[in-house]
């Protein structure tokens, strides 16, 4: 008769370092979850038994929000007032500074409602001094031709003009492009302007323009048509 030998003893798996690490990571995820759980149930109990200081922190979040909107309407009024009222003459175009100058104009594109005009002039500027979108869409392009004595001054040429026709369209992508001066144009000058499409805001129109209240795109020939339906196309 065969005896059965006792079977081995199997000795427990140890857990692996991978699992002992996803389980040292559940420990303190729980860990951290009861603690802010404990957290949030401490101040949700502490503002119940304080409600008017939840209430008064509305009340003051919901005052100056209205306050904050209050003012950006009160500034968006002044700004209107002042744009509508803004005027330049000649003299004073004249007597400032040619980066002024060219804030001026783009003052004055705000103020036709060119709300995105900004300056651009500068070292580098590849002949956009002022750029624009109008209220109908089109694209502006403007280079600021200033001379400190005014119609004295020397006169602009077609190089100034073949600057501006070699870069508004091609690299700045102007629907309309514009010289502005408060001196003189020669005749070469604006048959080029008008042989390329290109516009000239002399001294005559600038005083006109500057001094009135009409939009510039009224005081030029064959601007490009609207590029979307408006109110006012």
């Amino acid at each position: 008769m065969t005896r059965r030998r006792p079977s081995a003893r199997r000795r427990p798996r140890r857990p692996s370092k991978r699992q002992q690490q996803k389980d040292a990571q559940l420990i303190v995820f729980a860990v951290v979850a009861a603690a802010v759980i404990g957290s949030v149930v401490m101040v949700v109990n502490w503002l119940i038994a304080h409600w008017w200081v939840l209430l008064v922190t509305l009340v003051l979040a919901v005052l100056a929000g209205i306050g904050r909107l209050s003012n950006r309407r009160q500034q968006a009024r002044w700004n209107a007032v002042r744009a509508q009222g803004l005027r330049y003459g000649l003299p004073q175009l004249d007597a400032l500074h040619h980066a002024k100058f060219e804030e001026a104009v783009r003052d004055l594109m705000r103020r036709d409602g060119c709300q995105d005009a900004q300056r651009v002039g500068g070292g580098g500027d590849l002949g956009a001094d002022v750029k624009a979108t109008d209220p109908l869409g089109r694209h502006w392009v403007i280079q600021c031709k200033h001379r400190r004595n005014g119609a004295r001054g020397s006169a602009v040429g077609t190089p100034d003009l073949q600057v501006l026709n070699g870069t508004a369209r091609p690299v700045h992508g102007a629907d309309i492009a514009v010289i502005v001066t408060n001196g003189r144009v020669t005749r070469p000058a604006v048959d080029f302007a008008e042989q390329q499409r290109l516009h000239v805001v002399d001294r005559q129109t600038l005083a006109v323009w500057a001094s009135g209240s009409r939009p510039l795109w009224e005081l030029l020939r064959a601007v490009p048509p609207p590029r979307r339906p408006t109110s006012l196309s």
